[in-house]
């Protein structure tokens, strides 16, 4: 059967065609954040450059999950024989576009994570595991900051905390790991 519209016309309406996010993918991470007590993030937000899949905006850590054949995992790499040219340099385009956006953000001060489709199937305590590691160096890194001379990672007075970080809009970031 042939297509009603030109191709012109076709190339159009699909480019017109909005996905968000991988559905399923990002059920599996947040399902995990939320049954280890992982805190302080959102989903899918659109004013952080490359729209990260989860943001810890306090702490500033871009999370993203790749998809394998989106994104180009070398490991799970499966390019359709049909249209090869078109699929390979596609898929360039999104890895140029994800180093890109990971450097930009860098460069903003963020730290960023980006998760492969397939290990947050087969090792999701790996993919926690990361989170966590850059949650924990954020929140000795701010209490190191916060109390000078201070070498130990619990707070003294967590009333400071809550005192400082209502006036510089930042909270500890250690309270964002409740159950680690």
């Amino acid at each position: 059967m042939s297509d009603v519209f030109s191709k012109t016309k076709r190339s159009a309406i699909m480019a017109a065609v909005r996905g968000w996010g991988n559905q399923t993918t990002e059920w599996r991470l947040r399902a995990r954040l939320v049954s280890s007590g992982i805190s302080g993030w959102r989903v899918n937000v659109s004013n952080v450059p490359g729209k990260p899949d989860f943001v810890f905006d306090r702490i500033g850590l871009a999370v993203f999950v790749d998809g394998c054949f989106w994104h180009g995992c070398q490991r799970c790499r499966n390019i359709p024989a049909a249209n090869r040219m078109f699929w390979t340099r596609k898929i360039t385009t999104n890895k140029n576009r994800d180093r890109q956006v990971t450097r930009l953000l860098k460069g903003l001060g963020w730290r960023v994570i980006r998760l492969w489709e397939h290990e947050l199937r087969r090792a999701p305590e790996t993919c926690l595991s990361k989170i966590r590691v850059v949650l924990k160096a954020k929140a000795v890194e701010y209490r190191s900051a916060s109390f000078p001379g201070s070498h130990s990672t619990h707070v003294a007075d967590p009333t400071l905390v809550k005192r400082r970080a209502s006036r510089t809009k930042f909270t500890d970031p250690g309270r964002l790991l409740s159950r680690t």
